[in-house]
């Protein structure tokens, strides 16, 4: 990595920290640190549970046991178990506590307003265009990769969106039973792979492997949630899932895919991978490619 980008990354953090007032404990104006009112804004009206809370914020337990304590105290939520599942806690803003909700939303609304307001209109657009560019590029970073179990719920509800999407998009629809398959204990190790990536703990994409034993490993069932388009994660999960099987002695990949997914072809072609004659009978395909792993 470039010791200037580092420098740059840094002196980026510290001059945000001091502009939003991450630094003191009175956040707004208010009398508490910003940790206590970031948690505020995630509590929803119906409430949050409380593992949901640290897998959103990055928390470890013991901090989040510390500050909801703090607005217990301070009358803002009440914790407590489920309806639904006891074994649950549930957070729950009181009356009070939606009351602050409302008064940080509009300090919010001014503080961001005060941000704005000293610069021109073009700086303006600037700014809000880089921020937006920034936010995208920061979420990339938080996506996690990770071989993952081809019957883990995380990984059956990625496989499910991904026939759903194809259903959707393909003009004769898409039935599974029909294509070549990629079955669970085809997708399990030592026959295969399966990567899922996860945002905030929820999965948002997916991408496998079939190995063949002297022969090129398939890829299979790439997806990327909607949600999270245009980020780059498509071609990451690409990316790791080559490194992957690269790292099993993979020489050579390959896929096959359907027409009407512009961006998967796009995807491939931009990543090097080269068209070749049909090297089975997929009846959903109308392109396949092969990449050769230096």
């Amino acid at each position: 990595m470039e010791p200037a980008s580092i420098t740059q990354v840094r002196s980026f953090n510290r001059l945000v920290t001091e502009r939003i007032g991450a630094l003191n404990d009175h956040f707004l104006g208010r009398d508490r640190p910003l940790g206590e009112c970031r948690l505020l804004w995630e509590v929803a009206d119906e409430g949050a549970e409380v593992r949901a809370l640290r897998q959103r914020l990055g928390l470890d337990s013991a901090y989040v046991s510390r500050l909801l304590r703090s607005l217990e105290r301070q009358g803002l939520i009440e914790v407590g178990e489920s309806d639904i599942d006891r074994r649950v806690r549930l957070v729950r803003l009181t009356a009070a506590g939606r009351a602050e909700r409302n008064e940080l939303d509009r300090l919010s609304d001014e503080f961001a307003t005060s941000v704005l307001e000293p610069l021109a209109p073009g700086q303006r657009d600037r700014l809000t265009q880089a921020m937006a560019e920034v936010e995208r590029l920061l979420t990339a970073t938080l996506v996690e990769i990770d071989l993952t179990d081809p019957a883990d719920e995380g990984g059956r509800w990625c496989i499910a969106q991904y026939v759903a999407e194809l259903n959707e998009r393909f003009d004769a629809g898409f039935d599974p039973a029909q294509s070549i398959s990629a079955s669970e204990g085809e997708l399990r190790q030592p026959n295969g792979a399966l990567l899922v990536a996860r945002l905030r703990g929820a999965p948002v994409g997916c991408g496998a492997l079939k190995f063949h034993a002297g022969e090129p490993t398939e890829l299979k069932r790439m997806w990327v949630d909607r949600s999270v388009r245009g980020i780059g994660l498509g071609r990451r999960m690409l990316r790791e899932l080559e490194d992957f099987a690269r790292a099993q002695g993979t020489s050579v990949v390959r896929l096959e895919t359907n027409a009407s997914l512009t961006e998967a072809l796009a995807l491939y072609r931009a990543s090097g991978y080269r068209e070749v004659p049909a090297f089975n009978d997929e009846p959903y395909a109308h392109h396949w490619f092969e990449k050769q792993l230096g």
